[in-house]
């Protein structure tokens, strides 16, 4: 490929996804295992609910003493949740029966409280039909003992926690996650918490890409370099040593301290490619060292998590063995113009219209215009081919704010 030739958009993303990595497998707690890939099946340990559980609190009677014409029932006992079962022993009384608790033996029906009047040890039925088994959870009605519940890749989210936490699964095997540093460069850059010079500014991209990772359960170091050829390539050659996945923000274009693309050259970093067919975040330089794969991003923020959002998360799920996320669509809600021959993300608000998804666009001031990503909600993917885009047209987007 020539130096100065772009690499279609489709083209870089199919490259991206043939460099991808097995992270490989390890085991954690499953409380801390929110956000991860599952890379084991659950099976329950028995069956769900394990006993005849009752669902609502009131009085466990026989039905058939209902049904021969009993409405009077003397109160024998307690069975609370959590206590060994009770039997009933004789057909003509009942047993006080609270939600979650094992269904008293020789019972077959519980009668809520609010259906019922408690006396002097006497509990009179005010229904005037009951059914068998109502206000009881069926045991194994669920599941059955070994049946399947989570199948290896699921990303685990609160509700198989909870299913861990069920039957058991205290530790659990995940897939591993690539050990990442998010690396700054530029002199102009200082500190969050530093107050900048008029020439200045604070550091932003490694949080907003640390922020982005946040979700994957990836929770990388960061880093920041100045424009020191010597100093840049000293570090990194450090970095290349220790890391798995190298994400930088900046010095990757054609400015007279751009040095970063040199530096891993001369670092045996194998460049892929350089410079991709979109806007924002046409100097994006992608490459590998064995097994360390390296993402230089441009400097200016919209262009960082453009970048980030197209191509570093789906290899990062490849990776993990996740099932690729379907393509979204949305109908763009007004005429847009943009003319270079370039793949253009254009920031958009989504509004859903009865049913119906659209892209307002939220353009900005161009790349550098990080406060404009507070007012969008997506990137809608406008094709290279064209220059214009009609109200009423669908498009793909590219979803960063949930």
């Amino acid at each position: 490929m020539k130096e100065n030739q772009l690499t279609a958009v489709q083209k870089a993303l199919e490259i991206i996804l043939n460099s991808t990595e097995d992270f490989g497998i390890e085991e954690v707690s499953f409380e801390e295992s929110l956000g991860r890939v599952l890379k084991e099946n659950i099976r329950a340990d028995r069956d769900m609910p394990p006993f005849d559980r009752v669902s609502m609190d009131g009085v466990a009677i026989k039905s058939q003493a209902f049904a021969q014409g009993r409405r009077e029932f003397p109160i024998e006992a307690m069975q609370a949740a959590g206590s060994p079962k009770l039997s009933l022993k004789s057909d003509e009384s009942c047993v006080e029966a609270m939600t979650g608790a094992v269904l008293p033996g020789n019972t077959d029906a519980v009668i809520p409280y609010e259906q019922v009047e408690m006396k002097d040890g006497i509990a009179r039925i005010l229904s005037e039909e009951i059914g068998v088994m109502q206000n009881v959870h069926r045991k194994g009605l669920d599941r059955k003992k070994n049946d399947l519940l989570i199948s290896v890749g699921r990303i685990i989210s609160p509700a198989e926690i909870g299913i861990m936490a069920t039957v058991g699964a205290h530790r659990i095997k995940v897939g591993g996650l690539p050990k990442t540093a998010v690396i700054s460069t530029g002199d102009e850059l200082v500190p969050v918490e530093g107050t900048p010079l008029p020439h200045q500014i604070r550091m932003s991209n490694v949080h907003s890409l640390k922020a982005l990772l946040k979700p994957y359960g990836i929770c990388p170091d960061l880093f920041h370099l100045t424009d020191d050829p010597a100093d840049l390539k000293s570090k990194i050659s450090n970095l290349l040593n220790e890391y798995e996945v190298l994400m930088f923000s900046g010095a990757v274009s054609k400015g007279k301290f751009d040095f970063l693309p040199q530096i891993l050259d001369e670092l045996k970093v194998k460049k892929v490619f350089h410079r991709v067919q979109q806007r924002p975040g046409k100097p994006f330089w992608f490459g590998k060292r064995d097994r360390v794969t390296v993402f230089a991003f441009p400097g200016n923020p919209v262009s960082t998590s453009v970048s980030c959002v197209k191509f570093f998360f789906p290899w990062l799920r490849k990776g993990l063995g996740i099932t690729p996320v379907e393509e979204k669509y949305a109908v763009l809600d007004q005429d847009f113009e943009f003319k270079p021959k370039l793949t253009y993300f254009l920031q958009v608000k989504l509004l859903n219209k009865k049913g119906t998804l659209y892209a307002i666009p939220e353009e900005g001031n161009g790349s550098g215009d990080l406060a404009n990503l507070t007012l969008s909600d997506a990137f809608l993917e406008l094709p290279a081919e064209r220059n214009h885009f009609s109200k009423g047209e669908i498009f793909p987007y590219l979803q960063f704010r949930n």
